[in-house]
């Protein structure tokens, strides 16, 4: 990987109920909004396993029976995923609320008791996705395939194709998008060292306002600092897979991020691109009009 570039844009491991995980590709909004009055409806939270743990992302449900999010939030997961659409989820961790599999080797499976608003589906990892290695392939894009329609939540617009190819730097540098997760919030720690820090907890919904910086054929890179006047913060650990929106369409997927603290540029998975919409037609999943 290139050099500041780390892929802590996707999970936050769970394991440890206030711990980062380290290996984890993993990003949380910083600054932002809490969605107390559940705006973005059709953003939800992943729980899943894999070999090294359990671990949380965002995705975003575009179709009755899909939810998009980041392949590295899909790449590796052990038995079924599960989705939860509530906007709080678990205020601290004392409580930990939060649904853990009877085996962590085999993850969750169909006899996982369920919270409320939650669902179970199936990870699907998009086949060329590079694993953060290619920037010219890299895919980070994954959908959870629910078992059954949803009702009641109206799924997000995915971005027609090329959509953000109108967006010509001068533009794009005064264009905001808004991202959603449920990642971990960035504050000054209650004891020790009073610098910036991610907390696990509380874990809510929230959504933020960046700006674009530049644009690749795979990629939106953003401005995530919340001291930035044009914006409101950035993505951080947990907040992988979650959304970006502007003109009212979906646009990407959060990928990776450069700093600890979530606090600089951030990457953003286009989904607007012919290599993510010819593979999610395969979910039944097309671009809006």
């Amino acid at each position: 990987m290139n050099g500041r570039l780390r892929a802590t844009a996707a999970a936050l491991g769970l394991t440890v109920a206030l711990g980062i995980a380290a290996a984890a590709p993993a990003t949380a909004i910083t600054g932002g909004t809490v969605d107390d009055e559940n705006l973005y409806d059709n953003v939800g939270m992943l729980l899943y396993y894999t070999e090294d743990g359990r671990f949380r992302c965002t995705g975003t449900l575009v179709s009755p029976t899909v939810v998009l999010t980041a392949a590295h939030c899909t790449d590796g997961t052990l038995g079924r995923t599960l989705v939860t659409f509530d906007p709080l989820v678990d205020e601290e961790a004392p409580l930990d609320e939060l649904p853990a599999a009877e085996d962590p080797a085999a993850g969750f499976t169909d006899g996982t008791e369920l919270p409320p608003l939650a669902v179970l589906g199936t990870a699907f990892t998009h086949p060329d996705y590079s694993d953060f290695t290619d920037l010219a392939t890299w895919n980070d894009v994954g959908v959870v395939v629910l078992d059954e329609p949803l009702e009641g939540i109206e799924p997000a617009g995915v971005a027609p194709t090329g959509y953000l190819d109108r967006f010509r730097p001068n533009v794009l540098n005064k264009t905001l998008f808004t991202v959603v997760g449920y990642g971990t919030e960035v504050r000054q720690a209650l004891t020790g060292p009073q610098k910036p820090t991610p907390m696990s907890y509380p874990i809510v919904r929230r959504y933020t306002e960046e700006v674009g910086q530049k644009l690749t054929p795979q990629i939106l890179q953003v401005n995530g600092n919340e001291n930035d006047n044009r914006g409101g913060g950035g993505s951080c650990f947990g907040d992988s897979g979650g959304p970006s929106f502007t003109g009212g369409y979906l646009v990407t997927v959060t990928s990776y991020g450069y700093t600890d603290n979530c606090r600089y540029l951030g990457g953003l998975q286009r989904v607007d691109i012919p290599e993510v919409q010819d593979w999610l037609a395969g979910f039944g999943v097309v671009p809006a009009a």
